[in-house]
């Protein structure tokens, strides 16, 4: 649900990040909550009110989650876009140097999307001199996968078709 790689078409790697199951388990306890707020009103609206508010919590958080993904030559991160010629060389961060790359090493210019449960991150040094962010830093689930497909981007870019 989380994370598909293909080579089908253009498509290179494709990640949604979904919250983690506690936090979807967290958004479910408002489902008893709501149905008890109706329960002296009558019991079987309480639990269609109750099941109807569960479900759209979870739908809703599981809708928001941003996709991050390489296709057509371009990193695409929630609505942000930008073309693999305009990055540098990713770095993958994990375990420490990830939480100090998302914490004490985040540069204010850089264009980040962090989200938290995620252990992964990447971050991408942005080379257009004409773009006033200096890199992404990326959350992931597999940072080595997206940093491959970065540079697998790359390079389909930079070689010339016959």
């Amino acid at each position: 649900m989380q994370m598909t790689a293909r080579s089908v078409g253009s498509d290179v790697y494709r990640e949604r990040l979904s919250p983690s199951l506690w936090i979807l388990g967290s958004a479910a306890v408002a489902a008893p909550m709501a149905a008890l707020v109706f329960s002296p009103i009558d019991t079987t609206i309480a639990l269609v009110v109750g099941a109807v508010v569960g479900i759209a919590i979870v739908g809703l958080l599981l809708a928001a989650s941003p996709v991050v993904e390489v296709r057509d030559g371009e990193l695409r991160t929630g609505r942000a876009h930008i073309g693999v010629e305009f990055l540098g060389a990713p770095e993958v961060h994990q375990g420490d140097a990830a939480r100090h790359a998302r914490g004490a090493g985040l540069d204010p210019r850089s264009w980040h999307l962090i989200r938290g449960g995620i252990d992964g991150v990447i971050v991408i040094p942005v080379t257009d001199p004409d773009d006033p962010t200096t890199a992404w830093t990326i959350s992931t689930r597999t940072p080595d996968r997206l940093a491959a497909a970065v540079r697998r981007a790359q390079a389909m870019r930079s070689t010339p078709s016959r």
